[in-house]
């Protein structure tokens, strides 16, 4: 996170052609310029937004990018260089503990906790083999009901030639368990499994995976293909790739997820028309293409676990519970599949990094597993261990002592982020969230933090407006016609809101309404105003009781509702917009749940049981509503972001106390 806001981005352009060779057309990218290679992303630092080397790129700006395609609009475009190759590839390993919580990540978008929960039951119903294990070993019985199922399956033909093996490479791997697989001697097929839902899903995933590690080899080809469009002194070069599957192997079975969105799976062919080097070709289209920077990507559970293996950090037991601590401590909010850090993550990272720096080093935590496993050999002594690390001269004990002293609360709560031109302005961490602070001549201005703000995304410009507008107080957007009030848009810790006049002795608690998700305070005027402090408004007469609808926003977002009962709007649904007919379709996707609450939002049916689940709002908080079952979601959780696969895990874990 750091590093993402550490980043700046830069800007470039590039060429990409549309050409023909007879009636079948092909596209390239500029790649050089009379030799010279045309700059992309990964020429630019990302600490300065700058070209690393200059001098040995060709850096395209709009204009020069604009002027290059109006003079190769007429120039001659012939083929160049035609390069063929083929290539194998060889499927994955089988699954261990940290590579099924990724593929099921990537593919099903399971968290690992549910990754971990799933696969316990399929290996208590006795279908697969023990789930926690850093060993990419099969058995040999393993091995021979892979290779049978690829016969009876695929064929003999997609039968690897010999017994395919696989060796651990994660650091500290253990040999305790093989790899996870489809449990027997005979691997029983997902059809056949008598699972539904997500247990289906994961079995058939382990299975597939298994099978394809005794498949052959996929046998691919390709072709890349320089096209060259000369314009007297000007030569410009386009590269096309094209990919055809000779032989699809064990792509018939599996092809693995990547964690680059944009990546193309292996099993996808890209067409080239038949070209030789000397061939003309006409140009169809050519067009000027833009290009920013990106920062480095964040986590997901996927990326995370896979970094933790790397760095030799935790073991297949731990993976799932380190994801969920970090989330359940609020050190880590989830948005998609990406894991956020907050203010809170920051504010402890930086505490115990400038009082206990070795304790949170990855190299110490790998090197503190190394030694437990000597332990657990018998090849180290605990007792010995115990004392040196609790009561050593560098021990813990002696470190707390140490620094007790020399934390300041005050100083634990500034945040050290690498942003530029603060110029006097501090980010703290409070009992009530996270704040900004300006000393100017002498007096401190501090101001909430939107909750919804992740520290990334904060800027120098983002703590100066917000300052200001602290400083300079609300600025009214009109006079409300009916009460004569000031009409506000203020930005609170709960997000931006529109507020009919001044707080006051008289006016204590002025009317608000906050603004729908995706509606921006720039994007509210006047009218926009008065039709929010006007929520909630009436839609009309429901046709079959009678009684009144009506469409409001509250702490769970935009809903409608009707004798009671609450539905909450779809994305699709505007707040402002949304007619009777609307309203009354959704009403009827919503029924009852304990006396007094209402439905926050439809998740779908259980996976397993096809039984709905819903999200609801009751007197003693949000629960989850499964058939007969109330449960209360956990603490913090927020309920309008509240998935399906988590209330399925929820649903899982009470079914077991």
């Amino acid at each position: 996170e750091r590093e993402r806001m550490r980043f700046r981005s830069g800007s470039y352009f590039d060429l990409k052609a549309t050409m023909k060779k007879g009636s079948a057309a092909y596209k390239g990218d500029l790649s050089h310029l009379n030799g010279k290679r045309i700059a992309s992303g990964k020429d630019f630092d990302e600490a300065t937004g700058k070209l690393k080397k200059p001098g040995s790129v060709e850096l395209l700006d709009q204009e020069r990018a604009d002027a290059l395609r109006a003079q190769l609009e007429t120039a001659s475009w012939a083929v160049s260089a035609v390069e063929v190759s083929q290539k194998k590839r060889s499927p994955a390993p089988p699954f261990i503990t940290s590579t099924l919580q990724q593929e099921a990540n990537r593919k099903f978008g399971f968290s690992a906790r549910d990754t971990m929960s799933i696969a316990q039951k399929l290996y208590e119903k006795g279908l697969i083999t023990y789930m926690r294990t850093d060993s990419t070993n099969l058995s040999n019985q393993a091995i021979q009901a892979a290779r049978s199922a690829v016969e009876s399956q695929y064929g003999s033909e997609y039968l690897f030639e010999r017994v395919r093996n696989y060796s651990s490479k994660a650091k500290g791997a253990q040999e305790a368990h093989e790899a996870i697989r489809p449990a027997g001697s005979a691997f029983l097929h997902p059809e056949k499994a008598g699972v539904a839902g997500r247990e289906k899903k994961l079995y058939d995933l382990i299975w597939k995976r298994t099978i394809a590690t005794q498949m052959a080899d996929a046998q691919l080809e390709f072709t890349n293909v320089t096209t060259t469009a000369t314009d007297k002194d000007l030569s410009a070069d386009f590269k096309s790739s094209g990919k055809k599957i000779l032989f699809p192997g064990f792509f018939r079975a599996y092809v693995e997820g990547s964690d680059d969105p944009e990546a193309a799976l292996e099993n996808q062919e890209i067409d080239l028309p038949a070209l030789a080097e000397g061939d003309a070709v006409s140009l169809q289209e050519l067009e000027t293409i833009g290009h920013e920077t990106k920062p480095p990507a964040r986590y997901t559970e996927a990326t995370l676990v896979k970094e933790l293996e790397n760095r030799g950090v935790g073991r297949p037991s731990t993976y799932a519970s380190i994801i969920s601590t970090i989330q359940d401590r609020a050190y880590a909010t989830k948005d998609g599949k990406t894991l956020v850090p907050t203010f809170i993550a920051f504010a402890v990272t930086e505490l115990l990094e400038a009082h206990f720096p070795d304790l949170v080093d990855s190299d110490f935590t790998s090197e503190l597993e190394n030694k437990l496993d000597q332990i657990a050999e018998g090849t180290f002594d605990s007792t010995e261990y115990l004392r040196d690390y609790y009561l050593g001269e560098e021990g813990l004990r002696a470190r707390v002592n140490t620094q007790e002293d020399l934390i300041d609360p005050q100083e634990a709560k500034k945040l050290d982020l690498p942003l530029e031109g603060l110029n006097g302005m501090e980010v703290f961490v409070g009992r009530f969230g996270p704040y900004v602070k300006e000393q100017t001549n002498g007096e401190a201005v501090s101001t909430s933090l939107p909750n919804d703000l992740a520290p990334a995304d904060l800027s120098a410009e983002t703590l100066k407006k917000l300052i200001r507008m602290e400083k300079e107080g609300p600025v009214s957007l009109g006079d409300d016609p009916e009460t004569g009030l000031p009409v506000f848009v203020l930005t609170g810790r709960y997000g931006p809101y529109v507020q009919l006049g001044e707080v006051s002795d008289d006016n204590k608690k002025p009317k608000r309404t906050s603004l729908p998700k995706g509606m921006t305070p720039e994007r509210v005027d006047f009218d926009t105003a008065l039709q929010l402090l006007a929520l909630p408004r009436t839609l009309g007469d429901h046709p079959e009781t009678g009684k009144v609808v009506k469409a409001g926003v509250g702490k769970f977002g935009p809903y409608v509702v009707h004798d009671g009962k609450f539905k909450s709007l779809k994305a699709s649904d505007d707040l402002l917009t949304i007619g009777l007919d609307r309203a009354v379709e959704l009403l009827a996707e919503a029924s009852g749940g304990r006396r007094g609450s209402s439905a926050i939002q439809e998740l779908g049916n259980h996976p397993g049981t096809e039984t709905s689940i819903r999200v609801m709002s009751g007197k003693y908080g949000p629960y989850i509503k499964y058939g007969k079952k109330n449960i209360s979601l956990p603490k913090g959780a927020d309920p309008q972001t509240y998935t399906l696969d988590e209330a399925v895990a929820l649903i899982e874990e009470k079914g077991k106390t």
